[in-house]
């Protein structure tokens, strides 16, 4: 009655109002049990497996049972296994490896076979498009070529690892219109070959990649520098990229999009979620690929065109990074369990798994968008309309051209263009987005194209 008296009420004051113009959610209610969902003890039980394997240098033990690299693929994979039939098979679970060989990089001591462990939760809307969250199986003593001494890597990776096996139990209690990979990728201390082989065969298979999300330490709070924090997380993006094109890169010089890649655009959107359902987290954009002259397993994705990002812990503690286990001048070095924070650990997969749900639920990202409104008191954009029932709309977003966020943004509903009246196209950068009638966004697409009419 109230509704139907406010409705009439719009109508007799003026307004423009239909029954079909209708706002999408601003939340959906699912994430927060996504967030509940997430277990620091099952967190803790897989992190001490992994651990407790010795050594998962790539080049380790293959056939024992306990020890190893060997060991460690199998139990993820039999973990993956487990988790499909708990949801009536709702996984396809596979090895993919490729082989190294010395020649391919003075971190490789002898060939061996680099094997990844992947568990593809089928879209189904949308079978062909895919978010990945990565992990490392791999770790390494002081010597990366050394695959004998003890090697825990209980923060880097096992942590990681962990992260993405709780992911995959938790969400795959849910069905998405998009595809998600649970991925768990080798050889990253010896070139980031796991993630290479892995990204050239999504490329071969003709695979939509949304956005990979690589997990590298995840689990300790306690800084080097002797901050403790638990509550903030980086996330590394690349500004554009390496792939665009000498025209792209021309257009740039004229139309702005320095730091507006699809991969930054990635990182928005995991802050702006993390913002939104988890708002007592911070986390921490940091616009560079990786930490300085460092890498991890998203740039071989990088490297191929796709968004990819790295989420990890905000303060390192070298000292149990690459550290064979042993204690000088009163120091305790080496990645061992002791130092893991499993808590911590549950917040950041939490964070992983409410912007991978989101994202699959989320429909596609509008395509060819174009931007115009030169010499004018307005900003026009355009786009290509995207097709599905699940599609309520789309949203205009825009900022300062000097802010790393999207600060402003008006939902403008099913339509392919709209003027933003009063809006200066010289002072803002702009995007949009495709709005779902369940709420959930895609990522926001920067203008490729200009237009004048």
């Amino acid at each position: 009655m109230i509704k139907n008296t406010i409705f009439t009420a719009l109508l007799f004051l003026g307004f423009n109002v239909t029954a079909q113009e209708t706002v999408p959610p601003q939340v959906d209610l699912r994430i927060y049990d996504v967030i509940e969902s997430v277990s620091a003890d099952s967190i803790e039980a897989d992190i001490r497996t992994l651990a407790g394997f010795g050594t998962r240098n790539t080049f380790s033990d293959t056939v024992s049972n306990t020890r190893g690299i060997g060991a460690a693929r199998r139990f993820i994979k039999s973990d993956f296994d487990q988790i499909s039939k708990n949801c009536g098979n709702c996984l396809d679970v596979f090895y993919q490896k490729d082989l190294v060989t010395p020649e391919d990089g003075n971190r490789v001591p002898k060939e061996a076979w680099v094997v990844n462990v992947a568990a593809v939760q089928k879209g189904t809307k949308y079978p062909n498009r895919y978010i990945i969250m990565s992990g490392d199986i791999d770790s390494r003593a002081s010597n990366t070529m050394d695959f004998e001494t003890d090697a825990p890597g209980a923060n880097d990776n096992a942590s990681g690892m962990a992260g993405v096996m709780e992911a995959a139990r938790v969400l795959s209690k849910y069905d998405f219109e998009s595809s998600i990979v649970y991925l768990g990728l080798s050889g990253e201390e010896q070139g980031l070959f796991g993630g290479a082989g892995f990204a050239k065969m999504a490329k071969e298979k003709g695979w939509e990649i949304i956005g990979v999300f690589n997990n590298d330490m995840i689990g300790n709070i306690e800084g080097v520098d002797g901050v403790i924090d638990n509550r903030t997380f980086r996330i590394f993006s690349e500004p554009v990229p390496p792939t665009e094109t000498e025209r792209e890169r021309n257009m740039r010089r004229f139309y702005g999009g320095e730091v507006d890649g699809i991969s930054r655009q990635l990182a928005r959107y995991v802050h702006k979620t993390t913002k939104t359902y988890m708002p007592e987290m911070n986390p921490m954009m940091v616009y560079r690929l990786d930490r300085f002259g460092r890498g991890g397993h998203h740039r071989p994705f990088n490297d191929l065109g796709f968004a990819g990002i790295r989420i990890m812990e905000a303060h390192e503690n070298y000292t149990q990074q690459h550290q064979d286990i042993r204690t000088e001048n009163g120091i305790a070095y080496g990645d061992v369990i002791e130092h893991v924070n499993f808590d911590y650990a549950a917040k950041l997969t939490a964070v992983n798994a409410i912007n991978m749900a989101s994202l699959a639920w989320a429909p596609p990202a509008p395509k060819n968008v174009e931007i115009g409104g030169v010499v004018e008191p307005s900003a026009k954009l355009r786009w290509e309309k995207v097709s599905g029932e699940n599609v309520a709309g789309y949203k205009i977003y825009w900022r300062d051209t000097t802010s790393p966020q999207w600060e402003h943004s008006r939902y403008v509903g099913d339509v392919n263009n709209f003027t933003l009246e009063g809006i200066v196209i010289d002072n803002s950068f702009f995007g949009v987005a495709t709005v779902g009638k369940n709420g959930h966004e895609s990522v926001v697409v920067f203008p490729s194209g200009t237009f004048r009419e």
